[in-house]
């Protein structure tokens, strides 16, 4: 099944006999939690997801977005009415990067059919409300370990050994500037590979083939162990979102340069080259 599904495809689904559960994970990287604009309009029947709050847990030692304790995530999801036996589509206003956290997330505890609404909120035309749902209670139980995840050291062997992809701006691997994390520059061994290139100019995804493309020049081959990280393990999880739409398994280092860059035991490069 594709990971993604386009807005007249979502719009068919819903309103045939087995409509998904539609999760609203709108987010933005340091900034104010976008709950007021959820109120304001969303899917009928989508259910709000905080991601620093129910996709993460604490910031800390472990990443700025570390995995979140299986017993809140799954709370959350059976909140939002998720159960393994119902497919679940999630969106956000349109970078998709928090919805590719939920999808990753959610695929990677055991859920069989989550799919992320290309475009997101922006490309959706059909009708949107501000009357707050009463879902039914889910079933879900995460079962963690359904997609390959990495650690740091894990993530080191990668580069030296695989494909380690960095997600981020290029300027930000170089270490030209970091706006976030305590120290600039990248894993070496890792390549530069900007999640936002994933995509075309009015936010959606690049064809499979396209992608596929993309991925191959970077070193991605049919026999190549590929992984993925990024600043904090939200924009790594639409790297591999891609990956995967492009038919290349990928495994995620969540805790990610905001991990890495907090120990200073580990090497870090600079400039334009894995080295």
């Amino acid at each position: 099944m594709n990971a993604i599904i386009t807005a007249s495809e979502l719009a068919e689904e819903l309103a045939g006999p087995r409509p998904p559960v539609l999760l609203d994970v709108r987010w933005q990287l340091g900034g104010p939690n976008l709950r007021p604009e959820y109120d304001n309009a969303h899917l009928p029947g989508a259910v709000f997801v905080d991601l620093d709050a129910e996709l993460a847990g604490p910031a800390g030692a472990a990443g700025r977005h570390p995995l979140p304790d299986p017993e809140t995530f799954g709370a959350a999801m059976r909140a939002a009415g998720v159960s393994a036996d119902r497919p679940v589509v999630v969106y956000d206003g349109g970078l998709n990067w928090a919805a590719a956290r939920a999808w990753w997330l959610l695929s990677w505890s055991g859920h069989p059919s989550v799919r992320v609404l290309d475009g997101g909120l922006a490309a959706w035309d059909g009708p949107v409300t501000a009357d707050l749902p009463d879902p039914e209670p889910g079933t879900f139980t995460p079962a963690p370990g359904a997609l390959p995840l990495l650690d740091a050291d894990g993530a080191a062997a990668l580069a030296r050994g695989g494909l380690l992809l960095d997600a981020r701006a290029a300027e930000r691997y170089r270490g030209d500037v970091e706006p976030i994390d305590p120290v600039g520059g990248h894993i070496p061994g890792a390549v530069s590979a900007p999640t936002t290139e994933n995509v075309t100019a009015s936010g959606h995804f690049r064809s499979a083939a396209e992608l596929a493309d993309r991925f191959k020049a970077l070193g991605a081959t049919g026999d190549t162990e590929v992984g993925v990280y990024c600043g904090s393990g939200v924009s790594g999880a639409h790297q591999v979102l891609a990956l995967a739409v492009a038919g290349i398994p990928a495994a995620l280092y969540v805790g990610s340069w905001s991990e890495w860059s907090r120990d200073g035991s580990r090497p870090v490069a600079t400039g334009p080259d894995p080295q």
